[in-house]
C-alpha cells in the first residue's frame, strides 16, 4: 500500500499545476508519470521511516486509548464507555501518539517529494542534512498539525468503531468476530481519513517548506491559506489514495488488534 501514500503526497504538494503543466490528475496518472520519469524505485522512496514507526505507532494509540477510557470513565463517573467517551480518548490518544510520528513522518515527506530526488541519497542521508542544515527541531516541525491530523482520525475511528458495533449484530463465530470487527474499523478508518485530511493536507506542506519559509506555520491559519488560495476542495487533495489505503487497513487493523489483545490476555496476563 505504500505506493498509495507516495501518490497522496504528491497530490498534497502539487500547487496550480494542470494536465498540460505536467501535474497529476488521478492516481493511475500519478503512478503512471512516477514510473515513467522517475523509475519504479520512486513509488518506495522514503518507505523505511514509516516501517520503524509502524509498530511503536500502533501500539501507542491503542494503549492510549484503553489507558485514557480508563481515566476518563472514572472521570466523569461512568462504568461504560458511551460514544461521546469514545471520540473524546481516541482525540487524546491521537494527539498522544503524534509525538512519535512527527518526525519520522517529516523525513518520510522529504524523501517523497519529486523536489527532493537529488538532494537526498536515502533516509540516514536526509537526516543528516536536516540536522545539520535546519537544526535538530527541523525534526519537530509541523507537530500541532501532526497533533490535529493524528486527534481528528482517532476520534473519528474509534468513535465510529464504538457506535458501528453497537448497530451490528453479535457474532456467533469466530470468523463472525473477524467480520464484525473488520467492518467497524474499515468504516471507521474511512471517517476518520474524512475528518483528518485537511490537517494532513496542511501539515505536509508545512514539514516540507524550505528553512525560513512562512506561508505555513499553525495548522488553522494554512487550512484557511489553501481555502483561500485554491479553494476548499484543495483541503482533500491527495484523498483517494490516502482511503483507499486507511479504510480497509482500519478495519485490518482493528482486526489484527482485537487477536493480538485476545492471545495476550489468554497467554501471557
Amino acid at each position: 500500500m505504500y505506493p498509495l501514500d507516495v501518490v497522496k503526497t504528491r497530490f498534497q504538494l502539487q500547487v496550480g499545476k494542470s494536465a498540460a503543466d505536467g501535474g497529476y490528475t488521478s492516481i493511475s496518472d500519478c503512478v503512471k508519470k512516477i514510473v515513467a520519469q522517475e523509475g519504479v524505485g520512486r513509488l518506495y522512496r522514503g518507505i523505511l521511516p514509516p516501517i520503524l514507526v509502524e509498530a511503536p505507532k500502533r501500539a501507542i494509540k491503542f494503549a492510549a486509548n484503553e489507558q485514557y477510557s480508563a481515566l476518563y470513565k472514572k472521570l466523569f463517573n461512568v462504568e461504560q464507555m458511551t460514544q461521546p467517551l469514545s471520540i473524546l480518548t481516541g482525540m487524546s490518544a491521537g494527539a498522544s501518539e503524534a509525538f512519535v510520528v512527527v518526525s519520522f513522518d517529516l523525513v518520510k515527506i522529504r524523501l517523497q517529494d519529486k523536489a527532493s530526488a537529488g538532494k537526498y541519497k536515502g533516509t540516514l542521508d536526509a537526516i543528516i542534512k536536516i540536522a545539520r542544515e535546519e537544526g535538530p527541531m527541523a525534526f519537530f516541525n509541523g507537530l500541532e498539525a501532526t497533533i490535529w491530523r493524528h486527534a481528528m482520525w482517532s476520534a473519528g475511528y474509534f468513535g465510529v468503531i464504538h457506535g458501528v458495533r453497537k448497530s451490528l449484530p453479535e457474532a456467533e463465530t469466530h470468523s463472525g468476530q473477524l467480520l464484525r470487527n473488520f467492518i467497524a474499523g474499515s468504516i471507521g478508518g474511512t471517517v476518520g481519513t474524512m475528518m483528518n485530511t485537511p490537517f494532513d493536507v496542511v501539515k505536509t506542506r508545512i514539514q516540507n517548506q524550505p528553512p525560513g519559509g512562512t506561508k505555513y506555520n499553525w495548522a488553522l491559519p494554512s487550512v484557511a491559506t489553501v481555502a483561500r488560495e485554491e479553494g476548499i476542495r484543495a483541503l482533500y487533495k491527495g484523498f483517494a489514495p490516502k482511503v483507499l489505503r486507511l479504510g480497509p487497513g482500519g478495519g485490518i487493523l482493528l482486526v489484527m488488534f482485537d487477536q493480538v489483545s485476545s492471545f495476550v490476555r489468554k497467554n501471557i496476563l
